[in-house]
């Protein structure tokens, strides 16, 4: 039987959607977590104990065992802390899952400094901040000659991957936490640490909004299975905190019962002088590049 018994589990933005999801999977499978969530608006703004507070409860009802963390996942010394409560109240962590987000969207023309700096600040320093202080508990771990399987499991977007009008902030920091995830994986192989990311489409408070993420039945009108549930994402997260997996460095998208291998960047044609090239040349070897962008294909989570 599949489980995480006996692992601690941090899990960021865990009061509401895809978070409350991981949070209750987990328990379920036997970790003890700690629920982090500053019970903050889509946006940003404002701030709740309550939702980290019910998640805690829901999940002791079921069981399980957990705790809460209220503060802000982009501040240095708050992250420390939610890594320090996890070992302090459970004996030691073994899973991080950075999920806490907000949105910001507005098109570049009419992006404040404010819009970009607070989506930048949630997402990418957000998952910066908690890595690092679980990073550095770990390596201390390992250079101590304790054995170390641990995993982060970061979350990036289809908009950080192949961009979406209207979301340069988010889209930014989705492609920025990717390319993390790669570089963390390297650095931190040596201490028993797994890095990977998922890019997931689900229906929570950023994106019910999105046309037919809001619907809870089929198109013909049937009810079945509700691809856009955010507790379809659950299972990967948790497939990927397993003790013993040794996947790492890598970016999965999923939605519904659908799990995408995904890997980007990747150079299409190359063309080669032994020289410097000329103008004139470029425009040709390159004449059949598309003029537009590319379309988008994805949806923000």
């Amino acid at each position: 039987m599949t489980t995480l018994e006996g692992r601690t589990a941090l899990i960021t933005g865990a009061g509401r959607g895809l978070g409350r999801e991981h949070a209750i999977m987990f328990a379920d499978l036997g970790a003890n977590v700690v629920v982090n969530d500053n019970g903050a608006g889509s946006d940003g703004s404002g701030d709740d104990a309550g939702p980290a507070a019910e998640v805690v409860r829901e999940i002791k009802a079921r069981g399980g065992e957990a705790t809460a963390h209220v503060g802000s996942v982009s501040d240095w010394n708050t992250a420390k802390e939610m890594v320090d409560l996890a070992v302090d109240t459970y004996g030691k962590l073994d899973i991080l899952v950075n999920n806490a987000g907000i949105l910001r969207d507005r098109m570049l023309v009419n992006m404040s400094e404010a819009e970009f700096d607070s989506v930048i600040d949630v997402h990418l320093k957000g998952h910066f901040c908690p890595s690092r202080h679980a990073a550095a508990y770990w390596r201390d771990m390992a250079k101590a000659g304790t054995p170390v399987d641990a995993a982060i499991i970061n979350t990036s977007s289809g908009s950080g991957l192949r961009g979406n009008p209207g979301q340069t902030n988010y889209a930014a920091a989705k492609a920025g936490i990717a390319i993390m995830t790669v570089i963390h994986a390297r650095e931190l192989e040596r201490y028993g640490v797994r890095v990977n990311a998922i890019a997931p489409i689900a229906r929570t408070r950023l994106t019910e909004a999105t046309p037919g993420l809001g619907d809870r039945i089929n198109a013909d009108g049937t009810s079945g299975f509700d691809k856009w549930s955010p507790e379809n994402i659950s299972p990967l997260v948790a497939w990927l905190a397993l003790a013993g997996n040794k996947v790492s460095g890598q970016v999965f998208g999923v939605f519904g019962g659908h799990i995408g291998w995904q890997q980007g960047w990747v150079e299409q044609e190359a063309h080669d002088l032994d020289r410097q090239w000329q103008v004139h040349e470029i425009a040709e070897a390159l004449a059949h590049i598309p003029a537009g962008p590319p379309e988008f294909s994805g949806v923000a989570s």
